[in-house]
């Protein structure tokens, strides 16, 4: 039986590879998992009743693009984050979980073909891994932009050859960036957005750290796309509920976009999307409308800044994150310095290369771990303590 080409070579996912590379080696302590952005921190206790109460929607299909009080709660998110009014109805869909989305979204907005050539599809190096599978699923190429200390921490979409801008139908960027926590300014969105402009591309925005950050809110593509007067059908924007609200298994996601992009996501969810249950959508409409919980998770990050600051703030090469829930630690070898983290302390981080793919014979995370400041914050301490005293002792 014969199977699709495109997915012949692709990399095993990082998951996979790393339980390849630590498994059949004994920990060398208590196992602390700090690999997956899987966050353990409370959700708000409502949250079940809100189930509970609506559990009767469960003998009904849920509404495909999410119900007018989810759809509506999302819009008034959006307007109190970014400033930016947008129509619930013409301009919003609910996902199931933004990874759905940023898949999707290539799938109904990519076209075939792009100035009579193989269309383009720019991401980010280290990057999340759905944004290649989407650009190989779709006919693209994908192209990878390294984003290292020296961009940083963001691709330079803009140093790329105009034969290769020419061909781009989509550039998936992720602010606060996963793994680095780099935070895109005013000055890179504009720069950005003045590119897509000239090249007639859009920009598929991964904002889904957003609600986790140090000091001021990050800046995000909408507001600044609204305030230079950018044709509202190039911006996308993607979010979820799963770092903000600590929510990953509720799957409350969301794509906005303008009303002739939403159409087309609309037609293709129709047919292939999976929505989320009824009862779920009614938790997830009062926890996008409630920002009490919302200070309260950020807090504890912060805290964990500030231990990570403590703890590694003299290792030569720390990188404090700006935003986000990682930590992009700089080793001479990351599967080398995982693989001796786990064997002599039991402590699991996730080697950088396996976020990245290889660009001219170098992968721009090779020489990092990414580590997940998920666990409470007394846990974490004890954690970074370990890792600081077996890799940079």
């Amino acid at each position: 039986m014969d199977f699709p080409e495109r997915f012949s070579n692709l990399p095993a996912y990082a998951f996979p590879r790393l339980r390849a590379l630590l498994d059949h080696h004994a920990p060398g302590g208590d196992v602390v998992h700090m690999t997956i952005g899987e966050p353990k921190h409370d959700f708000p206790s409502w949250v079940t009743d809100e189930i509970v109460a609506h559990a009767g929607l469960f003998r009904s299909y849920p509404q495909n693009e999410g119900t007018d009080a989810l759809r509506g709660a999302i819009s008034g998110w959006i307007n109190r984050r970014y400033g930016v009014s947008m129509d619930p109805d013409t301009q919003i869909m609910a996902l199931n979980g933004t990874r759905e989305g940023l898949y999707n979204a290539a799938m109904a907005l990519c076209p075939e073909t792009k100035n009579g050539q193989q269309p383009v599809i720019l991401t980010p190096n280290p990057f999340y891994q759905v944004y290649m599978v989407a650009a190989l699923s779709v006919g693209a190429e994908p192209v990878f932009v390294s984003a290292t200390a020296a961009t940083g921490h963001l691709p330079d979409y803009a140093s790329l050859p105009a034969e290769v801008l020419n061909r781009t139908t989509i550039a998936y960027i992720c602010s606060p960036a996963n793994p680095q926590g780099a935070v895109a300014t005013r000055e890179y969105w504009v720069e950005l957005i003045q590119l897509a402009e000239q090249y007639d591309f859009r920009i598929f925005a991964d904002e889904c750290y957003s609600e986790i950050y140090r000091d001021s809110a990050p800046i995000g593509v909408l507001s600044v796309a609204q305030e230079i007067g950018a044709d509202v059908e190039r911006i996308i924007l993607f979010n979820s509920l799963s770092k903000r609200s600590n929510l990953a298994g509720l799957r409350s996601g969301f794509i906005a976009g303008g009303p002739e992009t939403i159409k087309h996501a609309k037609q293709l969810r129709s047919y292939s999307g999976a929505p989320l249950p009824g009862p779920l959508q009614a938790a997830a409409a009062r926890v996008w409308a409630d920002e009490e919980h919302v200070v309260e998770n950020r807090r504890l990050y912060q805290e964990k800044y500030t231990i990570a600051d403590d703890v590694l703030g003299s290792v030569q090469g720390y990188m404090s994150p700006e935003a986000g829930f990682f930590l992009w630690l700089p080793v001479d070898n990351g599967e080398e310095a995982a693989l001796k983290l786990w064997r002599e302390t039991g402590v699991r981080v996730l080697p950088g290369a396996y976020l990245a793919q290889g660009d001219a014979g170098q992968n721009p995370g090779e020489t990092y771990v990414r580590v997940a400041l998920v666990a409470p914050k007394e846990d974490t301490g004890k954690a970074l303590i370990t890792l600081r005293d077996c890799l940079y002792g």
